[in-house]
């Protein structure tokens, strides 16, 4: 009967979490445009955020509730299931096509900071050390990689901008955009506590590690928006969209989903995270990457072979 109840409350917090996130997205996306801020950078910014914001609020919900495992494999899970499933998927359903600029840019700065996070988690083993831990000084590391990604941004609004967009009206007045944002933020910090607290009794009741409920369930909940978008739009042939929404989920992830929490509590030690979690975030960043240079195409049998070491991964998660 808890099993049950547990696993209604994670549905629930799963839910709220989702829809929170889509009405955050569509609040603040409004209050923009009532500003006449550049739809380009609303893209970048507010929509990147929207659909990350799950993980972040589970991270900081996780954090000060001590769950630190919870909190890793929040972030490491969901790059990797982002880049392996869904892009996987998306490929299935049709072959993407990646601009020029995204593989010598976006690409690149994706496998870097994915490589980062694995340094500073190892660096206290690759010094001759026991324990690795995430500190406070490896958050605002993190932090300051995602200013020049920021940069970066900025710039390719501006460069956008220059270009002459039709104004759009408003979806909504500025009241109504602000009360949206208000209940959209609302829905993702209870929808978070829901998750974590029904994530951290289940991994307890059922005798499974926190790592394992994070990197599965907690993982996958909270990256069903990048999900939905990404399928969505390579159903509609949108590549640049289904490729970009991976790229910036996964670099606000580490940046900011595991920098901002470790900056605030200070140091985490995650306690049962092992050598083929880390091998494969940075595997499947340098994968994606490898795929993407030669043919600036991600196609069928590549999303097939995604998938299939996804499946291999996951099939080892469960039983270690």
């Amino acid at each position: 009967m808890d099993i049950l109840l547990n696993i209604v409350v994670l549905v629930v917090g799963f839910a709220l979490l989702i829809k929170g996130a889509d009405i955050f997205v569509d609040g603040a996306s409004s209050t923009a445009q009532n500003f006449k801020v550049s739809k380009m950078l609303i893209g970048l910014t507010i929509v990147a955020f929207g659909t990350s914001a799950p993980e972040l609020a589970v991270s900081i919900s996780a954090l000060a509730s001590g769950s630190t495992d919870m909190v890793l494999g929040n972030v490491m899970g969901s790059c990797i299931l982002n880049i392996l499933l869904i892009l996987g998927i998306a490929a299935l359903i049709r072959p993407i096509k990646i601009k020029s600029n995204t593989v010598k840019k976006e690409l690149p700065l994706c496998l870097l900071i994915s490589t980062l996070l694995a340094v500073l988690f190892l660096d206290v083993s690759l010094a001759g050390g026991t324990v690795n831990q995430i500190t406070r000084s490896d958050g605002i590391v993190v932090l300051l990689f995602f200013t020049v990604f920021l940069y970066y941004l900025i710039t390719l609004a501006r460069q956008k901008g220059e270009k002459k967009e039709k104004e759009e009206k408003p979806k909504f007045k500025l009241g109504k955009s602000l009360l949206f944002v208000a209940l959209g933020m609302a829905g993702i910090i209870v929808g978070s506590e829901m998750v974590v607290n029904g994530a951290t009794i289940l991994a307890t009741t059922m005798g499974i590690s926190e790592r394992v409920i994070a990197l599965t369930v907690v993982a996958f909940g909270t990256s069903l928006p990048e999900l939905v978008t990404t399928v969505v739009a390579a159903r509609r042939g949108e590549q640049d969209l289904a490729v970009g929404n991976i790229i910036g989920s996964n670099i606000f992830n580490i940046c900011i989903v595991l920098g901002i929490p470790v900056v605030l509590f200070g140091t985490i030690t995650p306690s049962s995270f092992q050598m083929v979690d880390v091998i494969m975030l940075v595997a499947s960043a340098a994968l994606l990457f490898v795929f993407s240079v030669p043919t600036r195409r991600i196609m069928r049998w590549e999303g097939a072979l995604m998938i299939a070491l996804f499946v291999a991964y996951y099939s080892v998660i469960m039983l270690t």
